[in-house]
């Protein structure tokens, strides 16, 4: 709970409003997706299937599904954001996994992702929620989205309390926490970024092993246009130009 409540405070600078978001959690998020979810227009939670899943939320309409976290079943370019956590550093191919990421997002969708930082303490110690999985420092994470052509636009930190066994000494991490900000921000035992979906990228054509079958309508975020969001509710009204009567006016 103490990791939870210091990783949602150092999301929160990050998260600036997209309105009518489609947010999607990868990974364990729900706890941060329980916090941010109040503007959303829908929010799901994808959990790997090696991994397992939990009800969220509870007492409502279940939001979580296990999933091939390296091929989503969602529609390219149908999510406003998403919320990575305890998944980057699991992946088996994390090219794959951030490519995947990109093939789904809107253009101009953000990327959050929450990792064990390579140089924490938090991920030397294996009774930690970061302790298992490969960390990672700001440098290999940069690298690795602008190779899947993200722009990393933000930087936070969290987890600056050491990894207390005690549950006593417990109450003192909210004091640790904001001294370490300015004291020893290397050393946090988690990096998070935010990365924005560049739009010059092309989509590589799926193989046949890759062919994705989404049902229809598929989900068109904000981020996307109220023109394609019209198209899905009434393709009869959106013609393309060439399959018009030569008019340009009949789009």
């Amino acid at each position: 709970m103490a990791a939870a409540r210091s990783i949602g405070l150092a999301l929160t600078p990050l998260w600036r409003p997209i309105s009518d978001e489609r947010l999607v959690g990868l990974g364990y998020a729900t706890p941060y997706l329980s916090r941010f979810e109040g503007d959303c227009e829908r929010s799901l939670a994808f959990m790997p299937a090696g991994q397992g899943a939990e009800r969220w939320p509870q007492g409502a309409r279940l939001k979580t599904a296990l999933v091939g976290i390296e091929d989503l079943p969602l529609g390219d370019a149908t999510i406003d954001r998403i919320l990575m956590v305890h998944a980057l550093e699991f992946a088996e191919s994390p090219e794959a996994l951030i490519a995947e990421a990109w093939r789904v997002l809107a253009p101009g969708g953000s990327l959050v992702i929450v990792v064990p930082h390579r140089r924490g303490v938090w991920a030397r110690f294996e009774h930690t929620p970061f302790g298992s999985g490969r960390p990672w420092s700001r440098g290999q994470l940069t690298r690795l989205l602008r190779s899947a052509t993200f722009t990393p636009s933000a930087w936070g930190e969290a987890l600056l309390f050491p990894p207390f066994r005690r549950r006593s000494l417990v109450s003192i991490a909210p004091a640790l926490e904001r001294i370490g900000r300015t004291s020893w921000p290397i050393f946090a035992g988690v990096v998070i970024i935010e990365a924005i979906k560049q739009l010059h990228r092309g989509i590589p054509v799926a193989t046949a092993a890759r062919e994705r079958r989404v049902s229809k309508p598929v989900l068109v975020p904000a981020g996307a246009g109220a023109g394609a969001r019209a198209c899905v509710a009434a393709p009869e009204d959106c013609r393309h130009p060439r399959s018009g009567s030569g008019d340009p006016t009949n789009l």
